[in-house]
């Protein structure tokens, strides 16, 4: 493929162990020659880190949470493809499109080179939206609670459950990304954004790859952290249920004024 059709996003936050690695990593994947890191209110020297390492970098002074982050990235990678194509000549500009987006996690160190087979069914047309089913698993410290309710809830809504539904590294078009805007909040992004796009009739699809990232473990702050995850979950497949998705939408399309009882 051409050079230059994909970006990375990487949403970090205290991954000053493994971001220089995973930028590093990332930016030998064909056509990846936009890398942004989201900075996510870090406290350590992950932002430092991965502009060393070639980044551009974007830093949110506190943390605003998983989503927060990925749509910063998205809207960092639009703003350097507007400033490369007013730089353009008139050929290279006719010829340049928004850029695929690839999303992954920060911890991903070396592995982040096996990231490229997630973009290549976008590329090929074939799917609108690609998500990562690790070859290897890490095992986990917790009982699989947020990871069986994220699948069991995209099954209710769309009637197919994905193998990894929490699974961050995805691979999308910049039309399939704004037809999921705004993306549910915080931890609870991938499983809405899964739910819009298959609502809207968008092709997703899954795709085996041999990456690995560090396992959360099993003390309190790991534990509190599953905590969030499934709050954001159960918050995402909250207002997507039908009925609630019904009435959400009955009032967006009610007339404002007197005849509902407002001035």
């Amino acid at each position: 493929m051409p050079p230059g059709d994909l970006a990375v996003i990487i949403p970090a936050k205290n991954e000053a162990d493994r971001i220089a690695a995973t930028v590093h990593a990332a930016g030998k994947l064909t056509g990846a020659d936009i890398i942004v890191v989201v900075d996510d209110g870090s406290t350590d020297d992950t932002a430092a880190l991965a502009a060393s390492a070639g980044a551009r970098v974007v830093r949110h002074p506190r943390n605003r949470g998983k989503a927060a982050a990925m749509e910063t990235g998205a809207e960092a990678v639009r703003l350097i493809e507007t400033d490369r194509l007013s730089a353009a000549g008139p050929a290279e500009a006719g010829a340049a499109g928004p850029r695929h987006l690839l999303f992954l996690d920060a911890d991903l160190a070396d592995s982040a080179t096996e990231a490229g087979l997630l973009a290549d069914p976008v590329r090929a047309g074939t799917a609108d939206m690609t998500i990562a089913v690790f070859t290897t698993r890490v095992r986990l410290g917790g009982f699989g609670v947020v990871t069986a309710t994220a699948g069991a809830g995209i099954a209710r809504a769309t009637g197919w459950r994905p193998a990894q539904p929490l699974n961050g590294q995805r691979c999308l078009t910049r039309a399939a990304l704004t037809a999921a805007l705004p993306l549910a909040a915080g931890w609870g992004a991938e499983t809405g954004m899964t739910i819009d796009l298959l609502r809207r009739g968008m092709r997703v699809t899954e795709v085996e790859v041999p990456l690995s990232h560090r396992a959360t473990g099993t003390d309190w702050r790991s534990q509190l952290h599953r905590l969030h995850q499934l709050a954001d979950v159960c918050r995402a497949l909250l207002v997507r249920e039908p009925a609630v998705a019904r009435l959400r939408r009955r009032r967006s399309r009610r007339p404002a004024g007197p005849a509902n009882g407002r001035a």
